[in-house]
């Protein structure tokens, strides 16, 4: 079996920078363990499946490790391959997840916009040995899914070394880190070690978390954010309600064929 594979970097106007994802546009569904594997085989920090199913394209996505429940940066690529490639008419994709349900991408000239749920966090103890893995104070420690780390400025969440040996010791899917920003109303940083994720380089679904506290913070609904990793990122972000829009632009790398 045959199957197209396109590799698309997200967040970013320029190749090699982003977060790349390798998307796989399928007829019909393959069998789980299939695309794990060919997650696995690519090696990159999301594989993302989609079936289109009338007006709606089912999507799943898959880290080397596992599948899980939402990802940003591979819905952004998915939309990018069907806007661009794929050649849809439309000017917005509708997806759908059975794990996080109804999902939007708008195309706006280059922009491309995710219309996620948020997601507020809130107080919670601080667990123990969190601190000293991740080597440095932090202001403030909330928690939605992820641990979300606030710290003193931008500087701080650049210099975050991890010791990612004992972040694993930790049960957390991630750990968020960030800071009002210096050229941008706000920048992260994002670990997920227990999915195989040392440091995504661009993070869509950590901004469901950000953009709603960073808008109480700054008293503002429409942001600009930097995820400061090595390859970096750019995000235009808003709060609308209980939905926040994250957009940003996306560029291909690569495509190809897989045998399985």
């Amino acid at each position: 079996m045959n199957l197209t594979i396109f590799q698309v970097d997200a967040f970013t106007r320029n190749t090699f920078g982003g977060n790349p994802a390798a998307i796989c546009p399928l007829d019909s569904w393959l069998d789980a363990e299939l695309m794990q594997r060919i997650a696995l085989e690519n090696n990159l920090s999301e594989t993302a499946f989609f079936v289109r199913k009338d007006d709606v394209y089912e999507i799943r996505w898959f880290t080397p490790t596992f599948e899980i429940d939402l990802c940003g940066h591979a819905t952004l690529a998915s939309a990018f391959v069907i806007f661009e490639i794929l050649k849809a008419e439309e000017k917005l994709v509708k997806f759908h997840s059975h794990k996080s349900g109804a999902l939007e991408v708008e195309k706006n000239g280059d922009v491309l916009t995710l219309d996620f749920p948020a997601r507020p966090v809130s107080k919670t103890n601080v667990p123990e040995g969190l601190i000293e893995a991740l080597g440095k104070q932090p202001v403030e420690v909330l928690k939605a899914r992820d641990y979300f780390l606030v710290y003193e400025n931008e500087q701080e969440v650049l210099d975050i070394a991890p010791n990612f040996s004992k972040l694993l010791e930790i049960d957390a899917h991630g750990f968020i880190v960030t800071a009002k920003g210096e050229t941008s109303d706000f920048v992260s940083r994002f670990f997920a070690p227990e999915v195989g994720v040392f440091e995504d380089p661009v993070t869509g679904s950590s901004h469901c978390n950000l953009i709603p506290f960073w808008a109480e913070r700054l008293g503002k609904t429409e942001m600009f954010a930097r995820q400061i990793s090595a390859r970096g990122g750019e995000l235009f972000c808003e709060l609308k309600g209980d939905r926040v829009k994250i957009g940003g632009n996306a560029t291909l790398y690569l495509k190809g064929e897989i045998y399985v």
